[in-house]
């Protein structure tokens, strides 16, 4: 059984520096055209100047894969000006700026305690149409882990939009079934990128036999019915749903620790994970849209012109990824058969 779709494009990914980066690129750029990074790097990426010297080291290790495009993102900190969005305007790699709510997941501590500090900020970039993307969690530190999505719409995201209605936003890895209503009641001006993931498990597989580290990840996953809600939202051909993996590399040494750090990695198997999701509901037809027209259609970029082939060919994940001698990078999935392969891509003429 083969499925062919046009190159599809990961709307949400971690790439990392340095070794790493050169590692989880390959797999990055062995399924997706173009991708939009994040920029939370140690130290994050708060100008455009910073942006694009990353963005070179991207492309230049990108170079032995194929053809990949980087997009990229500015940090928003608490010294972001409008003349920093003008600036990332000016640039068209760049395609929107990334709010973190401090402290709420990897690398956030320079994001904003207060997220609705920033409006003339917001206010600059809904009249340039320039869009927010953002992590959806509240940082009250009082907050239970596994309400902060539903405080984040709450107490920030829904004043927001009520402040600002053209505001064109990325709600980031949703993982709720209040998240998917209010992306559907804002879908003029609002999108949302799901996980595979956030797909593939609820809560309960956090603690199933024992605490899992390697799918420990910020936001949480949340119910079974929440999950039941993303998968429709997913696999229902809304305009307003597209892929974003969230894939978030840590070493083997930090996740199996006493604090471990939050990031699920998926790059090496995440369209085969989206065919599997995608199959089980019997809704293969609708990958294309979700995976390949979707998020280019809200970034208002043109669609990919090349073909990617997926194959029913099971394959074993590898237990692990070596990217040095001392960087062990457990992979989602490690050790099981997974049912669908990239087999093969066609770049445009």
């Amino acid at each position: 059984m083969n499925l062919e779709i046009r190159e599809p494009d990961d709307m949400h990914v971690h790439l990392r520096d340095r070794a790493v980066l050169a590692l989880v690129l390959g797999h990055t750029a062995a399924r997706f055209r173009r991708a939009v990074v994040m920029p939370n790097l140690d130290p994050p990426l708060v100008t455009v100047p910073e942006v694009l010297a990353y963005r070179e080291r991207i492309r230049s290790l990108a170079a032995v894969h194929g053809p990949f495009e980087p997009w990229m993102t500015l940090y928003l900190h608490a010294g972001t000006q409008v003349d920093d969005i003008d600036a990332a305007v000016r640039e068209p790699s760049l395609v929107g700026a990334k709010l973190y709510p401090q402290g709420v997941t990897t690398q956030s501590a320079s994001g904003l305690l207060d997220p609705l500090a920033l409006l003339p900020v917001y206010e600059a970039m809904a009249e340039r149409g320039f869009p927010l993307l953002v992590h959806g969690e509240d940082p009250d530190p009082a907050a239970d882990p596994f309400d902060r999505e539903a405080r984040f719409i709450d107490r920030i995201l829904a004043p927001l939009c009520q402040r600002l209605p053209s505001l064109r936003i990325v709600f980031e890895h949703i993982t709720t079934a209040q998240a998917v209503e209010f992306v559907r009641s804002e879908s003029a001006r609002m999108a949302a990128t799901i996980t595979p993931h956030h797909l593939l498990y609820d809560r309960r597989a956090l603690f199933h036999g024992g605490l899992h580290p390697h799918l420990f990840c910020w936001p949480l996953p949340k119910t079974a019915a929440d999950r039941e809600a993303l998968i429709d939202a997913a696999t229902g051909g809304e305009a307003c749903f597209f892929l974003g993996t969230d894939s978030a590399p840590h070493p083997r040494n930090r996740k199996e620790s006493d604090c471990c750090p939050a990031g699920v990695y998926s790059a090496h198997a995440a369209l085969e994970f989206y065919a599997g999701i995608f199959e089980e509901r019997g809704c293969l037809g609708r990958l294309e849209r979700f995976a390949s027209e979707n998020g280019a259609r809200f970034y208002r970029r043109p669609l990919n012109s090349g073909q990617l082939v997926l194959e029913k060919v099971p394959w074993q994940v590898p237990v692990c990824y070596m990217v040095s001698r001392d960087y062990a990078l457990v992979p989602l999935g490690a050790g099981e058969t997974l049912a669908w392969s990239v087999t093969s891509r066609r770049a445009a003429p």
